[in-house]
């Protein structure tokens, strides 16, 4: 299942304009100027290994460079909030398999279309620090190094750091409001200071709002933000909707998400619930989805609140098996401001 930042990356980049931006801002100059940005397309899924394809969160385009060439340009986008060292190897994996795919659909050519690798980070614990280079993995002999990496295969990732992006950088980048928007709020997305940012995006939100299909962009954006932000994000967010869509419309947006964000806490703890008397039996199963959806409705209405709930009361609420208690914890969510509003036990 696809997480809250996959989901945004996706709707945001997989749009070719705003791909395009995304590409523009990280790729070698020179490459820039060779391709006809008009013919990026979204590739279809079924060019990509399904293995893979479960596993990974990946945006795939086709593109024609302005002589006509044909060029195959594969991105991974990456949510990991640490950093992962093997990302080279993960990746020369994932190109090889790509070709080899391509290459049953195509067997008659005599070449392989090149394949540009992109990795966009924006972990929560700083800059991207893993080798970019497969050929560093290797534990080659210190003396006679230089030899031996030029036995074993090399192959390296573009990379688009945004955690060691500055913001101006991130909002002078060319491309969609939505797209520089969104590289802003990757950027500062789980950290505290996106409390403090969101109020100096409102002309990036207007003219997000300005947008054909505008409106429906502003949702995704609340809904990662709901996501991802605490209660601070959560309230300088409904105060830039107040300046962008009025104040009526903004309550009715903030409200309306913090209910599918409750429903979702529901349906998940039941279906989790349903995985879990395939084990202990149909009955035991059965009550404990009942009883792990009402504890995640608690969790999503305290999180849509703007309330901190910390881990010792998360693990809590989510191991209390007792209906009675649930309950009790539930009516009083719906209007809490404050954890002890709820529960002054797990308050202290």
């Amino acid at each position: 299942m696809s997480g809250p930042h996959d989901r945004f990356v996706r709707y945001t980049f997989g749009h070719p304009e705003r791909a395009a931006a995304e590409l523009r801002a990280v790729l070698p100059a020179h490459l820039v100027s060779e391709v006809d940005w008009t013919s990026l397309r979204t590739e279809s899924g079924t060019v990509v290994d399904p293995e893979l394809r479960a596993t990974e969160s990946d945006l795939l385009f086709t593109a024609r460079l302005r002589s006509g060439h044909p060029l195959l340009l594969y991105v991974l986008l990456e949510h990991q909030s640490t950093v992962d060292r093997w990302m080279a190897l993960r990746m020369l994996r994932y190109v090889v398999r790509l070709l080899e795919r391509w290459r049953e659909g195509h067997p008659d050519s005599p070449v392989l279309p090149p394949i540009l690798p992109l990795v966009m980070y924006h972990g929560a614990e700083g800059a991207w620090t893993a080798p970019r280079r497969v050929e560093e993995l290797f534990g080659l002999p210190g003396e006679e190094g230089a030899r031996w990496r030029a036995l074993v295969p090399r192959f390296e990732y573009l990379l688009d750091d945004l955690t060691a992006e500055r913001e101006e950088a991130l909002r002078a980048r060319a491309g969609p409001p939505l797209a520089r928007l969104a590289w802003l709020t990757l950027r500062y997305g789980r950290s505290e200071e996106l409390a403090r940012k969101l109020p100096e995006w409102v002309a990036l939100f207007t003219q997000v709002q300005a947008s054909p299909d505008g409106f429906e962009q502003l949702k995704m954006l609340l809904r990662y933000l709901l996501l991802v932000g605490d209660k601070a994000a959560y309230e300088a967010t409904g105060r830039v909707l107040d300046s962008v869509l009025g104040a009526q419309r903004a309550e009715e947006l903030m409200r309306s998400y913090g209910e599918e964000l409750i429903e979702r806490g529901r349906q998940q703890g039941l279906a989790r619930g349903r995985e879990e008397g395939m084990v202990r039996g149909r009955e035991e199963g059965l009550a404990r989805g009942v009883t792990l959806g009402r504890a995640e409705s608690i969790l999503r209405i305290l999180a849509a609140r703007g309330v901190h709930v910390d881990e010792t009361a998360r693990q809590r609420i989510l191991s209390c098996s007792d209906m009675a208690t649930l309950d009790r914890w539930f009516n009083t969510s719906l209007n809490a401001t404050t954890l002890s509003a709820v529960f002054d036990d797990l308050a202290q």
